[in-house]
This record gives structure tokens, C-alpha cells and sequence, in this order.
């Protein structure tokens, strides 16, 4: 990954566990994809996709900052 200009977290597992569910109900609800709910909580999804994104933040009643941290790069160089 290239830390160049930071990178995105994906915290969407922590999110899964503190609304009581686990990835074969989210991956219902959501009308998903089982492996592409595990890609999200793995951090490897190299492209996001809005309208993933939209589905997610909408069947876990959370905001996109809620699924989505920043972090900036380090300045030290």
C-alpha cells in the first residue's frame, strides 16, 4: 500500500460485532456476497464501491465514519 498519502481503514468486522451479527447474517441482509462481506473485514478490498458502501452503512444503521477511518501519513521522513 502506499503511504504516500495515507490510507483507509475498513472497520466494518468491529462494526458487524458490536450490532450482534456476524458476516453470514450481514452477508443476507445486505444481499451480498459472503466472500465480498469478508474482503470488507479484512481490509482487502482494493477498490471501494459506493454503492456497497450505501447497502452497508444502511443495514447497519451507522454513518460512513462509522465504517471508514483515515489515517494520514506519516510525516516523519
Amino acid at each position: 500500500m502506499n503511504e504516500e498519502y495515507g490510507h483507509i481503514e475498513i472497520r466494518l468486522d468491529e462494526l458487524i460485532k458490536a450490532k450482534g451479527l456476524n458476516k453470514n447474517k450481514l452477508s443476507h441482509k445486505a444481499e451480498m456476497n459472503w466472500k465480498q462481506i469478508d474482503n470488507y473485514c479484512t481490509n482487502t478490498i482494493t477498490r471501494l464501491d459506493v454503492s456497497v458502501l450505501c447497502k452497508l452503512c444502511t443495514v447497519l444503521e451507522c454513518d460512513i465514519q462509522d465504517l471508514l477511518v483515515f489515517f494520514p501519513p506519516d510525516k516523519k521522513q
